[in-house]
């Protein structure tokens, strides 16, 4: 008889933990903010390389299609060194998609800041993103560069 009721109890508490599960394609768009914190939206951003000669800027890379969403990066560069890095756009369209880059656009402006080239590390869970970073800087740096 006990050995029913433990499995009974153990039955019960498996099938509360699997309804009270929350996976990660769960939407709460009550909480997901409208867009990534500290990314710039342009509606209106060309999708071709923008900005002249190798000083000033800004310079707009070429969008770069992900599974996601497309990403564009502008850069500012100033004295032959890029000053200044940001997103124009990053895929935003779930929750999830703003989580992961909340975390990651950051880290790659920082790291662009610091590699001033385009050899910057992927951030481990936004390889996509990463990835089209990395694709649209090196166009903005190319067209620094013209």
């Amino acid at each position: 008889m006990r050995r029913i009721a433990i499995a009974i109890a153990a039955t019960v508490s498996i099938v509360v933990l699997l309804f009270s599960y929350r996976t990660s394609t769960n939407q709460d768009p009550v909480a997901a903010p409208a867009q990534v914190p500290g990314v710039v939206r342009s509606p209106s951003a060309p999708p071709t390389a923008s900005g002249t000669g190798s000083g000033g800027g800004p310079f707009t890379g070429q969008a770069a299609d992900t599974p996601y969403g497309p990403v564009q990066v502008e850069i500012t560069v100033s004295g032959g060194r890029i000053t200044a890095a940001r997103v124009v756009q990053v895929p935003q369209e779930s929750g999830r998609d703003v989580r992961i880059n909340s975390a990651a656009v950051p880290v790659l402006n920082q790291e662009t800041l610091q590699a001033q080239n385009a050899e910057i590390d992927t951030v481990s869970g936004a390889t996509y993103t990463s990835e089209g970073y990395i694709q649209s800087l090196q166009s903005a740096i190319d067209a620094a560069h013209r």
